[in-house]
């Protein structure tokens, strides 16, 4: 049971970021941040632009080639998902991905618990376990937080201004560390 101080049987319990009443099953364009446990560089780094005329990129490793890998598969195993704009930052990733299903998809009988399996959830633990289970059968030490972030991609010019982003983080990052760091006041 739920008390004031936030307790759900006497332990703390952080809400879900998930949209209330939400279908994440139907569908539509979601876009995803992953981040590594602890934000560890587990991918590589980022090699700075070196005038205006480049952009920034990852030096990525064989885990961050294997996590691209996993991300162009997840229409193998969810065929009714398409991988759209991607990039593999040195403690975490972005992503869009499009569930396309058919029309009537929305009219399925729901169970008491809503669909458990075949959701957006479902998906990106499908691509989280499977960069996991290569690292590990590559002994690499690698864990991904527990959570993601989502966002639900409302019209066309708000998935334009996303992809810009995914496309563009990479020449951020520098700028991004600085400030984490406090080195601009």
């Amino acid at each position: 049971m739920k008390d004031t101080n936030g307790l759900y049987n006497d332990k703390y319990r952080i809400d879900s970021a998930r949209r209330a009443g939400y279908d994440y099953s139907q569908a539509g364009g979601y876009f995803i941040t992953i981040c590594t446990k602890n934000r560890e560089y587990s991918f590589g780094e980022i090699h700075p632009a070196t005038d205006a005329l480049t952009d920034a990129y990852l030096i990525g490793n064989e885990l961050a080639v294997q996590t691209w890998n996993c991300w162009r598969e997840i229409p193998q195993h969810f065929p009714f998902v398409e991988p759209d704009a991607f990039v593999v930052m040195p403690d975490h990733v972005h992503g869009i991905l499009f569930i396309n299903r058919p029309a009537d998809y929305a009219e399925r009988p729901k169970t008491q618990f809503g669909p458990q399996s075949n959701n957006l959830a479902s998906i990106v633990r499908g691509f989280k376990v499977g960069v996991k289970a290569w690292a590990t059968r590559q002994e690499i030490n690698f864990n991904w937080q527990p959570r993601y972030y989502d966002r639900i991609i409302r019209n066309e010019l708000e998935l334009e201004k996303i992809r810009d982003y995914i496309q563009g983080n990479p020449n951020r990052w520098e700028t991004e560390q600085q400030h984490e760091l406090g080195l601009f006041r």
